[in-house]
């Protein structure tokens, strides 16, 4: 039996992350996330916030993690719905500097599930965006516990970030 499929995708403009939560990965960096923390799963949060000129507020199911043996590399993994409720988008902001060509590759525990490239860069990081089918939402649920993978420099061997599987489904089916 071979490896799942990963649909990794350049989401479109419907598909960008919400209002303040675009600024994950700065919660690294300040005591205080973006939007307000409804319920805790695990090392995983729902927080909602209300995108400027949105009549409903929006939540995403968030983790924020750094690299073990390298405190200066650290990710914010989101997993949230599309306004349209159609799409399940995991999105992961790495810090800037990363070796954006290799993209990042995804274990769950111990197996490769696939790699995704970079769709994007800003200020605080760059995205991964990949589009949730139902392959991978069973492997997320099931999973104890996942690494992603990137490079720093060609020259460098890859850094595995781990991230706590426990409490994503729960905080998934937490999502309105």
């Amino acid at each position: 039996m071979g490896l799942p499929r990963l649909a990794w995708t350049t989401l479109t403009a419907g598909a960008v992350l919400i209002g303040g939560l675009s600024v994950a990965a700065q919660a690294q960096q300040t005591p205080q996330q973006p939007g307000s923390v409804r319920s805790n799963h695990g090392a995983w949060s729902v927080i909602c916030d209300q995108p400027a000129g949105a009549s409903t507020e929006q939540c995403a199911l968030m983790q924020n993690v750094i690299a073990d043996d390298r405190p200066e590399v650290g990710l914010s993994v989101v997993v949230l719905k599309t306004a349209d409720r159609k799409a399940r988008i995991l999105r992961i902001l790495a810090p800037l500097g990363v070796l954006l060509k290799d993209g990042m590759e995804l274990f769950v525990d111990g197996n490769n599930i696939g790699r995704a490239y970079f769709t994007r860069c800003f200020s605080e990081g760059c995205y991964v965006e990949v589009e949730i089918d139902d392959e991978l939402m069973k492997i997320l649920r099931a999973g104890k516990a996942a690494v992603f993978a990137l490079r720093e420099s060609a020259d460098q061997d890859r850094v595995g970030i781990p991230i706590e599987l426990a409490g994503f489904a729960e905080g998934y089916d937490k999502l309105p």
